[in-house]
C-alpha cells in the first residue's frame, strides 16, 4: 500500500519505515513533490497533526498520515509541548532546545515528563467518502540533568522512559522503536490499516 507520511524529517521517516515494514511504501513530502512549508497553527498536538494531513490530502489527493509530537514537562506546566521542535527559536536546534529546557528546570526535583505523539490519518473509501482517525502514543519518563547517549534525535539524550535506566539516545533504534511514543501511535495506526 502506498501512503504519504507528511514529513521531510529523515529521522522520523526512517523510524516509521522500520516500524511499518515491507507491507507499506511510505512516501515523504519530497517524494510527492510537496516542498511547501505546511502550516502548524493549532494550539494542540492533535490539531497540528490533522492540519498537516488535511493540507497534503487537499493538495495531492493521496491517503496520508501526519504526526505531531510534543515533550510535556510537568514542572514547566506542559512546556515545551507544541513548541518542542522550536523551543529555543525557529532554527529547530535540538542542542539549543535541550539547553533551554535544562536551564528552565534548573534544580527542580520534579523531573516528570512525557512524550506524546498524535497521528492523524486521512483516507478515502470506494464511495469517495473521506475518513479521518486519530491515534495517540504516550511514553512517561523523567528528564535527567545532563545529556547521555548519541543516537536518536530531539530531546532523546535527556529523556529516560519509565522502567528504564537508559535515555532514548542510549538505546539502539530497535529498542527505542519498540517502546517509543511514536511506535505506540504507529502500532494503533497499523492495526487500523490492517483491519480496514
Amino acid at each position: 500500500m502506498r501512503i504519504v507520511f507528511a514529513t521531510n524529517n529523515a529521522h522520523k521517516l526512517q523510524e516509521i519505515r522500520q516500524i511499518l515494514g515491507q507491507d507499506y511504501e511510505v512516501l515523504s513530502l519530497s517524494d510527492i513533490g510537496c516542498h511547501e512549508d505546511i502550516p502548524e497553527t493549532s494550539d494542540t498536538i492533535e490539531g497540528n497533526a490533522l492540519q498537516k494531513a488535511q493540507y497534503v490530502f487537499d493538495h495531492y489527493h493521496i491517503p496520508c498520515f501526519a504526526d505531531d509530537t510534543g515533550l510535556e514537562v510537568d514542572a514547566l506546566g506542559g512546556e515545551p509541548g507544541i513548541y518542542s521542535a522550536r523551543y529555543a527559536g525557529e532554527g529547530h536546534d535540538s542542542e539549543a532546545n535541550m539547553r533551554k529546557l535544562l536551564a528552565k528546570l534548573g534544580e527542580n526535583n520534579n523531573r516528570k515528563a512525557r512524550f506524546r505523539t498524535c497521528i492523524a490519518l486521512l483516507t478515502i473509501d470506494d464511495e469517495g467518502t473521506l475518513h479521518q482517525q486519530l491515534f495517540e502514543g504516550i511514553v512517561n519518563g523523567n528528564i535527567i540533568r545532563e545529556k547521555r547517549g548519541d543516537t536518536g534525535f530531539g530531546y532523546d539524550p535527556i529523556f529516560v522512559p519509565e522502567g528504564y535506566q537508559q535515555t532514548f539516545a542510549q538505546m539502539g533504534p530497535e529498542e527505542k522503536n519498540r517502546i517509543s511514543h511514536r511506535a505506540r501511535a504507529v502500532a494503533k495506526l497499523i492495526s487500523h490499516l490492517k483491519n480496514t
